[in-house]
Formats: C-alpha cells, sequence, structure tokens
C-alpha cells in the first residue's frame, strides 16, 4: 500500500511541482502574496480540481482567436502538451504559495515572455501576448473554470462570500502581469464572460486544440485512466454554449451524474496519497 501510495503522489508531483519550481519551504515566515489563510490557497490546493478545472480554462481560453494564435504561433503545446501543462503549474504553484520573492520572479519572468509574443493571427488581426485585454480573458477564463470546478468537485459549500474574495485575491496576479479591469467578484466575472461571447468562435486550429486535449498525454501508465477522466470532467464543466461552439454535445443528466461520481471516486487516493503538496510545504513555511 506504501508503494502505491508513493508512486501516486509522484505523479501527481511530477504535474503540480515540476523541476524548477520554487523552494515552498524557504524562507521560513515568509506567507507570499497570498497567506495559508486567503481564499486562492484554499482553491489552489486541489489537485483534482484544478486539473479538471484546467482542461475547461484552456478549451474555454482558445475559443478567442488572438491568444489561440499566440499559443499556436509561440509555444510548444503542440509537440510538448506535458511540457506546457508543468509550466502552467509552476506559474500558479509558484505565485500562490512560493515566496513572495520568488512569486515575483515568476511574475517577471512570464511579463518578459509576453513581451515578445507578437504575430498576426488568421484573421489578419496583430495580437500581442501583453494587450492587456487579452491578458484579462485568459485571466478570467481561467479563474472562472478554476471556481467551478473547486466548487463542483471539492466543496460545494464554498459560499459566494468566499468566491468573491477569491476573485478580489487572484486579481492581484493578473494586474501584475498587466491585465486591466479585472473582475472581481462573481457576477462581474460572469457579466464580462457573457459580454465576451461576441469575440469568441471555434475555427480549424480550434477544433485541432480540443483534439490534442483529449489526446492528452499522461506522466505514466499508471495516470492514464485518471487524465482522461479528469479531461472528460473538463469539458463537462464547459457552459453548454462552449460546448456548442466546439461542436461537443453536453451530457444528459444521467451521464453527468456518473461521471461527477467516478470523478469523486478517483479523487479520494490522489488525496490521500499526496502528502507532501506545495500547500502543505507552504504551510509549513509559514508556520516557521
Amino acid at each position: 500500500m506504501e508503494a502505491l501510495r508513493t508512486r501516486i503522489e509522484a505523479s501527481v508531483i511530477s504535474i503540480s511541482r515540476p523541476p524548477g519550481s520554487p523552494d515552498f519551504r524557504l524562507p521560513k515566515g515568509d506567507p507570499g502574496l497570498f497567506g495559508p489563510d486567503s481564499a486562492c490557497w484554499q482553491v489552489h490546493s486541489d489537485f483534482t480540481s484544478m486539473l479538471i478545472g484546467g482542461v475547461s480554462a484552456l478549451l474555454l481560453q482558445m475559443l478567442h482567436p488572438l491568444p489561440l494564435a499566440g499559443v499556436w504561433d509561440h509555444s510548444t503545446f503542440r509537440q510538448d502538451m506535458l511540457g506546457r501543462l508543468r509550466g502552467t503549474a509552476r506559474f500558479i504553484a509558484g505565485t500562490t504559495f512560493g515566496n513572495r520573492a520568488d512569486a515575483e520572479r515568476l511574475i517577471e519572468r512570464v511579463r518578459r515572455i509576453h513581451a515578445s509574443v507578437r504575430g498576426v493571427a488568421a484573421d489578419g488581426r496583430a495580437y500581442a501576448a501583453d494587450d492587456p485585454a487579452l491578458l484579462t480573458w485568459v485571466h478570467a477564463a481561467e479563474v472562472w473554470c478554476f471556481l467551478r470546478a473547486y466548487v463542483r468537485y471539492r466543496n460545494p459549500d464554498f459560499s459566494l462570500a468566499m468566491q468573491n474574495r477569491y476573485l478580489d485575491e487572484i486579481a492581484l496576479v493578473a494586474e501584475k502581469l498587466g491585465a486591466v479591469d479585472v473582475p472581481r467578484n462573481l457576477k462581474d466575472l460572469e457579466s464580462y464572460i457573457e459580454n465576451m461571447r461576441p469575440q469568441l468562435r471555434c475555427e480549424e486550429r480550434t477544433l485541432q486544440t480540443v483534439q490534442l486535449v483529449l489526446n492528452a498525454p499522461a506522466p505514466n501508465a499508471l495516470a492514464l485512466p485518471f487524465t482522461r477522466l479528469m479531461t472528460r470532467a473538463g469539458v463537462d464543466l464547459l457552459p453548454d454554449w462552449a460546448k456548442q461552439q466546439l461542436g461537443m454535445k453536453p451530457l444528459r443528466p444521467l451521464q453527468q451524474a456518473v461521471l461527477q461520481r467516478a470523478v469523486g471516486v478517483a479523487a479520494k487516493p490522489v488525496r490521500w496519497a499526496v502528502r507532501q503538496s506545495s500547500a502543505q510545504l507552504a504551510r509549513e513555511r509559514v508556520a516557521g
């Protein structure tokens, strides 16, 4: 049983804390950008819901032609999806659970990368990864999906007040990256998403991205069934209008209930196995 636990934990850490991640144990007493009592720490500490939310967020983000073009033209996403996933996980964990200096370094590094990402989308429009409006879209789609996944798969009793607190806290990272007019509560976030819908469309590259996501590799054979299940849950998490744009049929209520039950069952051994999560190491750091 201990060997199985160790294998599961290693698989999770290979994604959630890949090589190059900050040392979450130091310096003692440093709370980072948010601290252990924050809503951010609570939402971002559950690997299962973050993975589901991440899948959903990527599909939603890629419905906007300009971020899609940036990823398509300047990212290794198609050749190394696991590498891209690990890079995103490193940034989210580092800015959430890392000490303040490491969090600021990660943000500055992404700003430098964004500054060099320029191009022309398939529809002829110029794009720039540091465009404040595009940064706001990418952030909003991401945190909306993280929050929806957390409420659905980890804590259905997460209050509206706590959801608003989460959005208010995490807006700090988006603003440090250069986003503007970032929604800071659920009402504003949902209004923002709705107002963005006329700008979203499904193109050939979008459909290719969907296929890449649906067939994403797992870190090892043990993790493959779990990865496939989380991917299905991420697709199901999308709003129906986004599924329709992507050519996906919404699950019937019974199918959705079976899927949610399966995720709940699959999540239990993962939550049991992980003892040295980024959040746990960070809590020990803050406690001194």
